[in-house]
């Protein structure tokens, strides 16, 4: 008794102490600069000086849970060859950011339903080809989910119509809380109700002030991990790719080096949906842009 006593007041102690240190060190000018040319050239993101302060509180918890006292010390940890796909994965979550709903930008799912959708079916016809979908920065699963809920509603409406989704992201943590399908109720503020209804259970008890999708819409939609500065590995090209609100964090440099990947990878005819507050016009592309932020493949 007395010695587990012991050996449970150290660890309290142990870890109050790693609390604090973690808590004292301060990212410093250098150690950023390093930190953020980590960053870039492993996931593309740029960060600036006046991240700083973000990346320290984000890396903090990790120096936490890794009970490493210093900046420099984890640095170095991750950088070990056994931790390139341990803690690292977990550094690169720790640093994205993942801020999305559903319905999302709302107008370009009604552009898809109202002119995409037509076309394709009016192309393919009876073929009983797969249309192929990408949502490339998935995040926490709203995107496809709401994606799978339109084209399954298309669906109803026209027998001949088939599709398969791809959802990707860089975080791990994210990605298992896409898999899981429970969100809370205020992630649905943008769904038309119609949606609502049709799409989502309602959490009780415990559950209650959440939202489950239903089975039949997660089912629809294939989630993995992917890295866009990788090599794209798809084998066939996607008839429709989102990959919204991820651009502006990049440099010119690594915008210009995604969209060249993009156009290589829609088809023909195929279609490019970005973020609203993002423009590729400055870059140099063969797309027709066809809407705001919506770009066609010709």
């Amino acid at each position: 008794m007395l010695i587990g006593w012991l050996a449970g007041e150290l660890w309290n102690t142990w870890s109050k102490f790693n609390r604090l240190m973690a808590d004292f060190n301060q990212l410093s000018d250098s150690e950023f600069r390093k930190f953020s040319d980590l960053i870039y050239a492993n996931i593309g993101i740029s960060m600036k000086m006046e991240k700083k302060e973000l990346l320290n509180a984000r890396l903090g918890k990790r120096l936490r849970i890794c009970r490493i006292n210093s900046f420099a010390a984890y640095y170095e940890f991750i950088n070990q060859p056994e931790q390139k796909k341990l803690e690292f994965v977990h550094f690169l979550d720790s640093v994205s950011t993942n801020f999305t709903s559903f319905f999302r930008e709302i107008s370009h799912f009604d552009y898809l339903k109202d002119n995409v959708l037509p076309e394709f079916l009016r192309l393919n016809g009876t073929s009983g080809r797969d249309l192929s979908f990408w949502s490339a920065a998935s995040s926490s699963g709203e995107e496809p989910y709401t994606l799978a809920m339109v084209l399954n509603d298309f669906k109803v409406l026209n027998r001949h119509f088939r599709y398969k989704i791809v959802a990707t992201d860089i975080s791990t943590k994210v990605l298992a809380l896409a898999a899981r399908g429970v969100y809370a109720v205020e992630q649905t503020a943008k769904t038309p109700p119609e949606y609502l209804k049709k799409y989502f259970q309602k959490g009780v008890g415990k559950s209650s002030g959440k939202v489950k999708v239903r089975d039949e819409v997660r089912q629809q939609v294939s989630f993995q991990r992917f890295n866009l500065m990788d090599d794209f590995p798809w084998h066939n090209e996607f008839d429709v790719i989102f990959c919204r609100n991820v651009m502006i964090y990049f440099d010119r440099d690594t915008q210009q080096r995604l969209v060249e990947k993009f156009y290589k990878s829609v088809a023909k005819g195929g279609y490019l949906f970005i973020g609203h507050s993002e423009s590729i016009s400055g870059l140099k592309h063969n797309f027709l842009q066809v809407e705001a932020t919506t770009y066609k493949k010709v």
